[in-house]
């Protein structure tokens, strides 16, 4: 028997926008270099290749995101144990609204994601940092 999806990704990402705080992407580029901000991207390593990121941001692949914010996890990353503002972002902002929520209610705080996701940065004449 096939399978009936009752909440399709689209209305997660919504339900989460309606959650989180999103930032356009003119004020993100602000916080490139920012004492006060961490931006993360949570894109895979070969998008990154491809692509390029946001200069600074940190690397963080959606799957261990969960693992690197909880301090009772064996995967933590000191990264996330800072009194700053958490920036997450994707390609599309989809991943990231999703992430945004998941760190909001795991209690990392203040967290937001960046409207559009690299695309629109792109689009916006952000600047890029070459990955090898």
């Amino acid at each position: 028997m096939p399978q009936t999806i009752t909440k399709g990704a689209k209305a997660l990402v919504a339900e989460a926008n309606s959650k989180i705080t999103t930032i356009p992407v003119d004020e993100a580029m602000g916080f490139v270099g920012s004492d006060t901000h961490v931006i993360v991207d949570l894109r895979d390593h070969r998008e990154l290749k491809r692509t390029g990121k946001i200069p600074g941001a940190f690397s963080c692949p959606r799957g261990m995101l969960e693992f690197w914010i909880d301090p009772e996890s064996p995967y933590h990353k000191d990264i996330f144990n800072q009194d700053k503002t958490y920036v997450f972002y994707c390609a599309s902002a989809w991943r990231s609204a999703l992430a945004t929520l998941a760190a909001q209610e795991m209690g990392l705080a203040p967290v937001a994601h960046i409207d559009g996701g690299f695309t629109a940065w792109e689009k916006a004449g952000g600047p890029v940092e070459e990955i090898s």
